[in-house]
């Protein structure tokens, strides 16, 4: 059985800066996978895999000097935002075979500061 929590924090100001740190974070990453699938679509590629992504946007990235900072927070949301740009993309594509009912589902879109701030972690149960 899967459980899912909604909580309400009211943060102090140091941790606003690492909440905004851990957002941003994870915006880039979904922002530089989502571009590189667009990419790859448009010269007639595959989409990555998942693990591909994962080791160019997350582990590689982390080594260059330009993304770093990606290094100070959790790999975890991190990685959890690569899965849910997959099932995004999953989701599309069954819609757009018909294999999903209800709505057909639009593509995924790029993150923007201005929207809704999310990140997710995974929970181990013991």
């Amino acid at each position: 059985m899967k459980a899912r929590f909604k909580y309400r924090i009211y943060p102090t100001p140091g941790q606003k800066y690492r909440l905004a740190k851990l957002f941003g974070c994870v915006r880039v990453v979904w922002n530089d996978s989502l571009a590189c699938c667009q990419e790859k679509y448009k010269i007639g590629e595959n989409k990555p895999t998942n693990s591909e992504l994962q080791k160019q946007f997350i582990t590689q990235s982390k080594k260059t000097e330009d993304r770093e900072w990606l290094s100070e927070v959790s790999a975890i949301p991190l990685q959890q935002s690569l899965n849910d740009l997959n099932q995004a993309y999953q989701n599309f594509f069954k819609s757009t075979k018909g294999e999903r009912k209800g709505k057909p589902v639009k593509p995924p879109k790029f993150k923007s500061r201005k929207s809704k701030q999310t990140a997710r972690f995974t929970l181990m149960w013991v």
